[in-house]
């Protein structure tokens, strides 16, 4: 196999491609470390691109919705001019398809999957004064916020993570900042004020509960269906896992077609039983209506379990809550 690749990879380094943050050069040399670790040898460069999305200040559906965060990527990967891309999978569109002649050949291990609330003094989303404004950009966030604390104002503040902290810290507009704590772990900065909302959804008044989005923690790498040895080695370096709990998520989202208004929520996990469990849930915009699934499934058979979660959203009314979130 490595024979195979230093062949391949002779007179050219293996071209990973990237958005150009901070945190997205991070994980695509995360990325080009495991590939050193199975196939030492194998020159490798990382090759950062700007997408439209971090061009973007306001809404993304008026540039293509999410899609806007990989289609350059998408061009230069169809085009050759790198070999494999590195993506967020929470970040990849359910609605529409991949990049021709293109797929993932490999998810790797998920990781913490938890929403957190980041504030500069370490106060608790509880313990917030009504009115306080909390910075997100996710649909999802906001709508899930609504139902616990409807007395909070939000607004979609944009930009790479980093940024995001700034503002936060020296605007003072913000009183708090809903983000992934995966991102915080990845840029070494989890020692800041932060508290992490559970994932159970309730409706009690128990504190505020946060269903991830569908592909939450997960890096995957995206490459061209023809370049078999790339393919082969992005076999290896795929967690199965992860791999079956992303099919069965994503087969939830491309059912529901859902766009990047669509405050939609889903994780798969393994239960201590040795079973899939799926819960899904879609939202109108201020979470003052929803539809909510939960299933459980084979390991070998994880699309099913996903249409079914998406079948029962849907005979719930799902279809009428993301068509009102175009608008």
């Amino acid at each position: 196999m490595t024979d195979v690749f230093l062949n391949r990879f002779a007179d050219t380094p293996l071209r990973i491609g990237t958005r150009t943050s901070t945190l997205a050069k991070i994980q695509a040399n995360h990325v080009a470390d495991m590939i050193t670790k199975f196939a030492p040898g194998i020159p490798i460069e990382i090759v950062p691109t700007q997408v439209s999305a971090d061009l973007w200040p306001g809404d993304l559906a008026e540039i293509g919705g999410k899609g806007a965060f990989s289609k350059e990527i998408d061009s230069a990967l169809t085009s050759g001019r790198i070999d494999i891309a590195v993506h967020c999978v929470k970040d990849v569109p359910g609605d529409v398809p991949l990049a021709e002649g293109t797929a993932f050949g490999a998810y790797l291990e998920r990781d913490d999957v938890h929403d957190i609330v980041v504030t500069r003094d370490g106060v608790a989303l509880s313990d917030l004064p009504a009115g306080s404004l909390i910075g997100t950009s996710s649909v999802r966030r906001r709508a899930q916020l609504s139902i616990h604390r409807p007395d909070l104002r939000t607004e979609r503040i944009r930009g790479n993570v980093d940024t995001r902290l700034t503002k936060l810290d020296e605007d003072g507009k913000y009183a708090a900042l809903i983000l992934a704590r995966t991102s915080l772990s990845r840029l070494g900065i989890l020692d800041r004020h932060h508290e992490i909302l559970p994932l159970e959804f309730h409706t009690t008044g128990e504190g505020v509960s946060m269903v991830p989005p569908v592909g939450a923690g997960v890096i995957g790498i995206q490459a061209r269906q023809s370049d078999g040895p790339v393919m082969r080695l992005l076999d290896e370096l795929n967690h199965v896992p992860t791999a079956r709990h992303i099919l069965a998520e994503r087969t939830m989202l491309h059912m529901l077609r859902g766009h990047c208004n669509s405050p939609i929520a889903g994780h798969a996990c393994t239960t201590a039983d040795g079973k899939m469990s799926l819960f899904g849930m879609v939202f109108n915009r201020d979470g003052s209506a929803f539809v909510r699934s939960h299933a459980w499934g084979e390991h070998a058979d994880p699309a099913t379990l996903g249409a079914r979660v998406a079948a029962d959203l849907l005979h719930q009314g799902a279809r009428n809550l993301i068509t009102a979130t175009r608008k």
